[in-house]
């Protein structure tokens, strides 16, 4: 998934596709990913989980301690979205109930990745190839997961 706080691939056609599910949502992160921004994404709400008691985020930025916090302040019955990091994604594995993710073909050096996801729990719901192109280094696939 990354390496070093950063993507390890450029994809724009993955960008914008994650820019189309999660404007207008609420979008829960670690600190280090939300540090990953130049600045805060555009027409969404960020929930940030830190320790650091002091940490301060720019205007319409939601700082909490925890997991459970972070879901807490946000809306119920709405579509939340977890976008890293890796740890975030591991505590927040039992309790989704859907995955949106982008697998990419390819096997690059990296310091963060997302938890093996268990066929007996999820469902694969849809699939969607892109092959590689001149925007497009590598070969991908759209993936959706919901629990079984």
């Amino acid at each position: 998934m990354g390496k070093d706080n950063d993507l390890i691939w450029h994809l724009p056609d993955d960008f914008k596709r994650f820019k189309q599910i999660t404007t207008g949502h609420f979008i829960v992160m670690g600190r280090k990913t939300f540090e990953s921004f130049p600045k805060p994404l555009p027409n969404r709400t960020h929930v940030i989980i830190t320790r650091q008691e002091d940490y301060t985020v720019p205007e319409g930025c939601i700082v909490v301690n925890s997991l459970k916090k972070a879901i807490e302040v946000c809306p119920k019955n709405e579509d939340i979205f977890i976008i890293g990091g890796g740890e975030i994604y591991r505590q927040s594995m039992a309790i989704a109930d859907k995955i949106e993710l982008t697998r990419v073909f390819t096997a690059p050096e990296a310091d963060t990745f997302f938890p093996e996801i268990d066929l007996k729990e999820w469902k694969l719901t849809y699939e969607e190839f892109h092959p590689k192109d001149q925007k497009h280094d590598f070969d991908f696939s759209f993936l959706t997961y919901v629990r079984a």
